[in-house]
């Protein structure tokens, strides 16, 4: 069989076991198992497979088309231009979360201290950290979750991306649980489960079965880990802090109320790529 027809074959099993993006990911798990570029995938279309190659590639395809997630496939997934090793235990980074990034980035000052809270994969605090450096001094972050597996990730991830130091801590604890009380931030960043309980079970396969449920059930309304978190985060918080917060696309309203009655000032939204509310800022 040629790359062509190869190719053509997966895209038309992820078709039939309804993928959203068949031809997409048909194309990406080639590139993975091929190890070509782009590029010479193309040039190589009309040339044969090696058949150690189109095995490997067709188990791969039967993986994707049971809707396990193409990150949990191939092990990994590029966020902010970094790539970040992804599992099982943690949610696989999305597009619509580097909106968050590239809001704090404009935030940061030298010496900033930044607490990721549900830090998952930890791509959120070690975006800030690998980008952010590059132009502010004396950056440190402190990344905490409930999950000692997704904080396995997450330290692994730091190391991946060249964080190799003191600069980055990882504590497991529910939000605050880890953090001594001494302790104070310039900026609390924070991806929390934000999915009400009773419409987890209406999301694709891919999330609904194969990502972790701690990461995604924010409660009856979807609200409850934004009121604990905003709650507690005055107590944690320098001096003219922010905290800064992933919302789901209809909570561009009940979040903001939440920052404004704990006080927090010029809270405001911003909107995804998409034109759906995903950001909520506010500083003390």
């Amino acid at each position: 069989m040629i790359y062509q027809e190869l190719e053509q074959k997966g895209a038309g099993i992820l078709q039939k076991a309804g993928v959203l993006d068949p031809k997409v990911d048909a194309r990406l798990l080639l590139l993975f198992v091929s190890k070509k570029s782009a590029a010479s995938l193309l040039l190589d279309q009309k040339e044969e497979v090696e058949p150690a190659v189109e095995e490997e590639y067709l188990a791969l395809i039967k993986r994707r088309e049971r809707r396990i997630p193409l990150q949990h496939i191939t092990g990994e997934t590029e966020f902010m231009g970094l790539l970040f090793s992804v599992s099982e235990d943690v949610l696989c980074p999305r597009q619509d979360t580097e909106i968050l990034v590239e809001e704090v980035l404009k935030l940061l000052k030298p010496e900033d201290r930044i607490l990721d809270l549900c830090t998952g994969s930890g791509c959120i605090g070690i975006s800030l950290m690998v980008l952010g450096s590059r132009r502010i001094p004396k950056l440190s972050l402190t990344g905490a979750d409930l999950s000692e597996a997704a904080l396995s990730v997450a330290r692994q991830n730091a190391w991946r991306n060249g964080l190799h130091d003191a600069s980055v801590n990882y504590l497991q604890g529910d939000l605050f649980e880890a953090i001594s009380p001494d302790e104070r931030f310039d900026v609390i960043v924070s991806n929390p489960p934000y999915i009400p309980s009773a419409y987890i079970g209406q999301l694709m396969p891919e999330v609904r079965d194969h990502e972790p449920l701690m990461a995604l059930d924010g409660k009856e309304d979807g609200l409850f880990f934004y009121r604990k978190i905003t709650q507690q985060a005055p107590g944690f918080l320098k001096e003219g802090g922010r905290l800064c917060y992933e919302i789901g696309y209809d909570q561009g309203e009940s979040v903001p109320a939440l920052l404004v009655e704990a006080g927090f000032k010029e809270v405001r939204v911003v909107k995804d790529l998409s034109g759906n509310d995903r950001v909520v800022m506010g500083h003390l």
